[in-house]
């Protein structure tokens, strides 16, 4: 949630720094990437659909023979072969159109699924100050509505429109094989549907690229203003927040109109295409019937030949609705994935010296005037636990994120030693007060850490964390499902799950950012304990919301103004009439001071 310094929501600039959008020729590249493992299958389902489409070509010139067998006056047993021949002919085109929209829907579905793995994989790796500078609703509206565009367009849009150009460039084809005169006549309608077409176009990709914005920038105020309706409340922002909302939400129904309008204005010009087309084909019919160039039938087959453009020929254009819709979605998502890789979360620097962990004279700012940590060197030894202690806004989680790769300086750097990583593989973990239960099982929850572990690893990782009692009490043990709509889970437990994943990751480094903050004062050690436990043989950073955290610490960092100001044992500190020991005064003058 952005905020302006006063940490009132919703009232940051409107200028956010939206995610990149792919330009038209790199999501074309994209898409071909996408699709080139799957080459095969395109080529296939590509070949059944020309060949369904060729068979059911056949239907026009079989009714043009029924015309010209009543025309002349034949038995009515000559018509027994055609009308055979059209049963045969809706057979097999039904059965080889299935099967290619089949293998059509297939590629779309495997190359959507490819696309949003990388979309994941990517948004997952971006910094979080680049996510919080765009604003969780532009993310959102394209990991929702983007991907549910682009999805909507693969199920329906790609098959139909594959079918309906196949059946295009086939039936014109027949057309000219009846009389070259015939498709003539019929290209008359190409021009004003190729102006059509391209009136549409242009207009269209403006329209719902600044749409997909718009709506992003709605649902960024909206998801503002309910995640700070206690402080909007607060401070009686309601009227201020009310208008924000309301404005964003006019922008994205009036560009919404705008295409509606677009949407009936292309289809007022194909109808007027459809006439010209029809009109020329049949005078273009008279005339030869007439001269004896060709047949009624003859003339009756190309008349339903263009008859039967309609259908493929309006569903071709129409989707250019659905496929402008999608190509602006599919832009947003490329945007993302193609995001270069100097810009994303990178590993930390792996380097061959003795500290597990090396912070030297890091600097880091969320903007122009917003820097919050000026040049910190910080050094933690294998198995060494620092606590992080400062008043609120001195960098300790901006630090503590860094440590953990989450965030990259925009300074400095952060190394971590060469160490042999735990079975899931992270050199650093960080655990944060902010925990996600996820929907699933419990045990599913504690294999998002490390998939491979059995249940008995992960009753050992609840048991070191002292949750072991209760994770088996619950109604159906490990396989009680949690998170939403699933059984509840107190913060405490919440974060003690937190701490049972960080076990089975079993990373060499762990960073604590006030991760036992949630527990109120009657579960405060429990947690702690939990903690402790959980960081044992590890080396350790940890954010230290309470200074019983910073006295277990083999060493305290103290920060000031995003500087480190003190560092030492808590009873060197505490007697060295500094920083520290002003703030355990205050932190201890109300509660009996821990045994020491």
């Amino acid at each position: 949630m952005t905020s302006t310094p006063s940490g009132i929501p919703g009232t940051a600039d409107d200028s956010a720094e939206l995610l990149p959008i792919a330009s038209g020729a790199r999501t074309r590249a994209a898409l071909r990437t996408l699709i080139r493992p799957d080459r095969g299958r395109a080529l296939l389902g590509l070949g059944v659909l020309v060949g369904a489409t060729a068979v059911g070509l056949l239907v026009q010139p079989l009714l043009g023979r029924i015309v010209d067998i009543v025309a002349d006056g034949r038995p009515a047993d000559a018509l027994t072969l055609p009308v055979v021949l059209l049963l045969v002919v809706a057979v097999v085109q039904g059965v080889t159109t299935t099967l290619g929209l089949t293998q059509v829907a297939r590629l779309g579905e495997t190359v959507l699924a490819r696309l949003r793995e990388q979309f994941v994989e990517r948004a997952l790796q971006l910094p979080a100050d680049r996510l919080e500078r765009a604003g969780a609703g532009d993310l959102t509206a394209r990991v929702t509505g983007d991907v549910a565009r682009v999805a909507e367009a693969v199920r329906s849009a790609l098959p139909e429109m594959a079918r309906s150009v196949l059946a295009i460039v086939l039936t014109l084809g027949a057309m000219a094989l009846l009389d070259v005169r015939f498709l003539l006549a019929a290209l008359l309608a190409v021009p004003v549907q190729a102006l059509t077409a391209r009136w549409y176009v242009r207009r269209a990709v403006t329209v719902y690229a600044d749409q997909r914005v718009a709506n992003g920038a709605q649902q960024q105020q909206l998801l503002e203003t309910i995640g700070g309706a206690v402080t909007v409340r607060g401070h009686r922002l309601e009227e201020q927040h009310t208008e924000k909302s309301a404005r964003r939400s006019r922008k994205a129904v009036e560009l919404t109109m705008r295409s509606v309008h677009l949407v009936l204005g292309f289809y007022a010009r194909l109808h007027i295409a459809e006439y010209i087309g029809l009109a020329a084909v049949l005078v273009t019919g008279f005339f030869l019937v007439r001269d004896g160039s060709v047949s009624i039938g003859t003339a009756t087959a190309a008349a339903l030949y263009f008859h039967s453009l309609f259908g493929p020929v309006n569903a071709a254009l129409v989707l250019l609705d659905d496929a402008q819709s999608a190509a602006a979605g599919l832009a947003r998502l490329v945007g993302v994935t193609d995001i270069e890789e100097s810009a994303v979360q990178l590993p930390h620097q792996r380097t061959e010296v003795e500290a597990a962990v090396t912070v030297d004279a890091v600097s880091h700012a969320y903007g122009p005037g917003r820097t919050v940590l000026h040049e910190v060197s910080l050094t933690l030894r294998a198995g060494e636990h620092v606590a992080l202690v400062g008043t609120s806004g001195a960098g300790k989680s901006t630090l503590a994120r860094l440590v953990a790769g989450v965030q990259q300086p925009t300074g400095g750097t952060v190394s971590v030693a060469q160490s042999a990583p735990g079975p899931a593989g992270p050199s650093v973990v960080l655990v944060t007060q902010e925990v996600h239960v996820f929907t699933g099982t419990l045990a599913e929850d504690l294999r998002l850490a490390r998939p491979d572990a059995s249940d008995a690893d992960l009753r050992t990782a609840l048991a070191t964390v002292h949750a072991l009692e209760w994770a088996e009490a619950l109604p159906e043990g490990l396989a009680t499902v949690v998170g939403e709509g699933g059984h509840r889970l107190d913060p405490a437990r919440a974060q003690q799950l937190a701490l049972a994943r960080l076990v089975l990751a079993d990373p060499p480094v762990a960073v604590l950012d006030e991760a036992t903050a949630e527990a109120g004062s009657a579960g405060a050690r429990t947690l702690e304990r939990s903690a402790e436990a959980a960081l044992a043989g590890r080396t350790a950073l940890v954010v230290a919301h309470r200074l019983t955290q910073a006295v277990a610490a083999d060493r305290i960092v103290v920060l000031e103004a995003g500087r480190v100001v003190e560092s030492g044992t808590h009873d060197e500190l505490r007697t060295a009439d500094g920083p520290y020991a002003t703030l355990w005064r205050a932190w201890s003058g109300s509660r009996a001071a821990p045994h020491l």
